[in-house]
């Protein structure tokens, strides 16, 4: 028999998206799966919409509001598969996947996970414009997280596809995270591989424009949580190799959390600040629009980061 596929759907007041999103897991061509959604508490029809998909693999778990790592490692403590599918209750899968990634693992180990192209999309999967990263590619764990930290690309949870070996020996979701909390954990899975194979044809869809996701939030319990999960990641990376080349990294990373946080959280910009320094510096500089850039050949970025948040504010006030 195939192995089994466990595919884990974390879910919290995403009704009109779930149905959808149900649909692409249930359609996949690997045929032996089981799905795993875990009502995180949705005040919304999402436990009701879930329900109507109950089947023997389609099982439907509700809890008290915890987050969403914790609804992923409720989901992950029951599967029963050999390999890890993620998916958030609002993206989608294309119908060939995870076949293909699992006849991509056909020729590698078990200790290999298996990242594919994906794209964002606003209203229709049809948008999708699969335009390619530096980080699609095959790479070892630590090439793939200096790559990306670099400004090479990421992934989004549901590109993986990830042994249950790997997962176990990464250990489960940091449930004090909210922002972030899947760059922390895919770092952790990273190193616990042995690298990173890009299946070309495998695709998923990430859905953008949702106000009140995760990674709209700005507020400051989302950027401690952001700022954390850099610091941690930042630690396993150099307890694994620690030279000029994993420190810049680092440092870049904390750079990006300084030019997305500015100035709404001017403590953890400080030690940012010190964290970026402590490492030896980064060169990469602040992007935005023309009009950010235009004015920060002139006044420097924080002052014109500061006038396109005033500007915005009034606009909003309107």
């Amino acid at each position: 028999m195939k192995p089994l596929v466990s595919i884990l759907i974390p879910c919290y007041n995403a009704e009109p998206w779930l149905a959808e999103t149900l649909e692409s897991a249930l359609q996949q061509t690997w045929k032996n799966i089981e799905i795993i959604v875990v009502d995180d508490g949705s005040i919304d029809s999402s436990l009701q919409v879930a329900r109507k998909f109950e089947s023997p693999n389609v099982k439907v778990i509700s809890q008290t509001n915890r987050g969403a790592s914790a609804a992923r490692n409720k989901a992950l403590q029951e599967a029963q598969g050999d390999f890890i599918q993620y998916l958030d209750a609002d993206d989608l899968l294309a119908s060939d996947k995870i076949e293909l990634q699992m006849q991509l693992l056909e020729t590698e180990t078990s200790s290999t996970i298996i990242s594919g192209k994906w794209s964002r999309f606003w209203q229709s999967p049809t948008e999708a414009q699969f335009i390619p990263e530096p980080v699609w590619s095959d790479m070892s764990a630590i090439d793939w997280l200096i790559c990306s930290w670099e400004g090479g690309g990421m992934m989004h949870p549901a590109a993986w596809l990830v042994p249950r070996v790997i997962a176990e020996a990464a250990g489960y979701w940091d449930e004090t995270l909210s922002l972030n909390d899947d760059g922390e954990y895919f770092c952790r899975v990273l190193l616990a591989s042995k690298g990173v194979k890009f299946c070309s044809r495998a695709r998923s869809y990430y859905r953008s424009g949702i106000s009140s996701s995760l990674s709209f939030q700005k507020s400051r319990m989302a950027l401690e949580s952001a700022f954390q999960s850099i610091k941690l990641c930042s630690s396993y990376l150099l307890a694994v190799e620690d030279n000029p080349r994993t420190r810049h990294a680092c440092a870049t990373a904390f750079q990006r959390f300084i030019y997305s946080a500015y100035p709404n959280v001017p403590d953890l910009v400080k030690k940012a600040e010190a964290k970026v320094q402590s490492f030896g510096g980064s060169d990469i500089k602040p992007d935005g629009s023309p009009l950010f850039k235009f004015m920060k050949s002139f006044i420097g970025w924080k002052l014109a980061k500061e006038i396109q948040i005033i500007k915005k504010t009034v606009l909003e006030a309107k």
